[in-house]
């Protein structure tokens, strides 16, 4: 395991794992578009999570004082960083827990690995685990013979379809209950072959199921949502109880979580309290809320690690312009108010992290340079409604504007020069002079022709060809305005 300088690096280690796409998104989001029960769930559900919030939020006046209180927390926490870690690794080890400091996914997950093993175990129980998606630590366990067994609802339900989480808080958003009955008849162990699509039934019949799974287990994964730095504390919201039987139960307990979650006190801890529930989930107050500091003997799990996550956290971080995206407290607010992700839904995104917080988080963490990864600014209208329902004000329409003039500055100097290499070249010779300018709208009456009877431009070829596929370009005039002022103003 090698050590990792936690202040701004000189050469940054980018992330790997489930945050790399294996498609550009255009391709992806071509295909999700096809899926029309894919967009009635994701239209139902976001309007519905969209709806509650709406709600919730607008009975605090203070409303936007506590979001002005979380970024300006949060950019505290990014400007002392390696301060604050230190100070959290010494509180935490003080009470009995032991930390790991992972430098990228590979060494966390061969780090949580080692740690099952010397347990003797081969399954463990999960908590709903964001950075464990991220490095997935799931399919790695699997690889090493061990069973990880997810325990939040949704989370279940897209292991059993051997499927992938498409929404940050509700990972089987594109699942309807009858879809989800046909997966438990069909994947899981023991269920009454008489199960309806009933949501009490189907919520029974996971609670058998994972009953034995709770009582059974002696290690158990989690993520975190918040760190305490002055305490060592580790928190863990959720709705469902199966956190707090995951946090409590075994022996063991291994947390993985990214650098980034830390809070200095436990007052910050109160302004996030308010910020999330009513987020992500539209409540004033989340069911289940799990704190735990380093060991109490007697009292839950007596070995507690913690694996510190950098991945790629570092290298955002190094980015003056966009670090503020690693503000992010995972409610999906975003998400759902945006019109590109309820169309196309999480899996077009290629990885953990989808929505507009993803679109500048993922390329952020694995470099724009990233093939596919750099497709991902551009999922998006810019219209700006992700920044207004962000709980911590991450202007996220700014960041991508700025991912994609790094796009695009990154493909500089290529050889041959791409088309939109030689457009922009051309652009930029017709703008420099208005003799340049004068001399292209002779041409404006081959436009004309191109547009037929029609007076529309149906088919334009190369890269333009995109903007044709779903609009018409409309004949150009019969002449230029410079042509028209001089005809007008000849005296």
């Amino acid at each position: 395991m090698s050590s990792t300088y936690l202040g701004m690096p000189t050469a940054p280690v980018f992330g790997q794992g489930n945050i790399n796409a294996t498609e550009s998104f255009p391709a992806a989001a071509r295909r999700e578009l096809g899926n029309t029960q894919l967009r009635a769930n994701l239209g139902h559900a976001t309007h519905t999570i969209r709806d509650k919030r709406l709600r919730v939020v607008g009975e605090l006046p203070d409303w936007e004082e506590l979001r002005n209180a979380g970024s300006a927390t949060k950019a505290a926490v990014m400007a002392q960083l390696p301060e604050l870690l230190e100070q959290f690794e010494a509180n935490f080890t003080a009470r009995g827990g032991i930390i790991h400091w992972a430098r990228d996914a590979a060494e966390a997950n061969e780090i949580v690995r080692d740690l099952i093993r010397e347990q003797g175990v081969d399954e463990v129980v999960k908590v709903k685990s964001m950075a464990t998606q991220e490095i997935g630590l799931n399919e790695y366990l699997e690889e090493q013979g061990i069973a990880a067994f997810e325990t939040d609802l949704a989370e279940l339900i897209v292991q059993l379809d051997h499927d992938k989480p498409s929404h940050i808080l509700v990972p089987a958003i594109h699942k309807n209950r009858s879809q989800i009955r046909e997966i438990f008849l069909r994947e899981m162990p023991g269920v009454d072959p008489g199960l309806t699509d009933s949501p009490p039934k189907l919520a029974e019949a996971a609670r058998l199921h994972l009953r034995r799974k709770f009582l059974s287990a002696k290690v158990a994964i989690s993520g975190a949502n918040f760190a305490i730095a002055d305490a060592g504390t580790l928190a863990v919201v959720e709705s469902e109880g199966n956190g707090r039987m995951c946090l409590t139960l075994p022996d063991t307990l291994i947390t993985v979580m990214g650098v980034e979650k830390l809070l200095p006190s436990w007052q910050d801890l109160e302004v996030f309290m308010q910020l999330l529930p009513r987020s992500s989930t539209g409540e004033r107050m989340n069911p289940y809320t799990s704190l735990w500091t380093g060991v109490t003997p007697g009292d839950g799990p007596q070995n507690v690690h913690l694996v510190l996550l950098d991945n790629g956290r570092s290298a955002a971080l190094a980015d003056q312009m966009g670090r503020s995206a690693l503000h992010c407290i995972r409610c999906s607010a975003c998400m759902n108010v945006c019109p590109v992700y309820e169309r196309t839904g999480g899996h077009a995104y290629g990885s953990t992290y989808p929505g507009p917080i993803g679109a500048i988080l993922s390329p952020m963490m694995t470099g724009i340079r990233s093939e596919e990864n750099s497709s991902l600014p551009y999922a998006s209208s810019l219209c700006g409604a992700c920044y207004d329902a962000c709980p911590v004000k991450i202007n996220i329409p700014e960041i991508l504007v700025h991912l994609r003039a790094e796009d695009v500055d990154s493909k500089r100097g290529r050889k041959p020069p791409s088309q939109m290499d030689l457009l922009m070249k051309g652009a930029s010779w017709a703008f420099s002079s208005g003799k340049h300018l004068r001399l292209l709208e002779k041409g404006l009456p081959l436009g004309r022709i191109a547009a037929g009877r029609k007076k529309k431009i149906t088919k334009l070829p190369g890269i333009a060809a995109g903007w044709t596929r779903s609009r018409d370009v409309p004949a150009p005039p019969a002449e230029s305005f410079r042509d028209w002022w001089a005809k007008e103003h000849k005296a």
